[in-house]
């Protein structure tokens, strides 16, 4: 999560939302992105979703078996979806998201009952140096 927050504080830099995340494979292999959708024009590139697709790139493969995702804010709808579908086993965030987070906060798509995957969770970690990493973010912007 350390990582995490240092790649949030980049994207912070970049003018980008700042999120980290990184995708630690099975082996320990890790793929780290900050938010990337300013940058790319993309609505998309959110850092969840550019880790994943780093990961899966390397994996070879679109399932994700046995990686576990840390990520500095709690995934949105979209990022918490790929998250299912790419089959991962763990998702560790920081900061909850109480707008638009869909790992507890609004709703829990990552454990639901209905879908064909559920994943392990854990929120909270590091959630103080999350969540002010995203304040200071905001307040220079207002």
């Amino acid at each position: 999560m350390r990582r995490a927050l240092a790649l949030a504080g980049e994207g912070g830099l970049a003018d980008e939302v700042p999120v980290g995340a990184v995708v630690v494979a099975p082996d320990g292999e890790g793929f780290e992105a900050h938010n990337r959708t300013r940058e790319l024009a993309d609505p998309t590139a959110h850092a969840e979703i550019v880790a994943l697709r780093l990961a899966a790139a390397a994996a070879g493969d679109w399932r994700l078996e046995g990686h576990t995702l840390y990520v500095t804010l709690e995934p949105c709808a979209m990022c918490a979806g790929a998250i299912v579908i790419a089959r991962l086993e763990r998702v560790v965030y920081g900061a909850p998201d109480p707008k638009a987070g869909m790992c507890g906060s609004l709703a829990n798509i990552v454990q639901d009952p209905r879908l064909n995957h559920r994943v392990k969770l854990e929120g909270g970690v590091l959630a103080e140096e999350a969540g002010e990493i995203l304040r200071l973010f905001f307040r220079e912007r207002r």
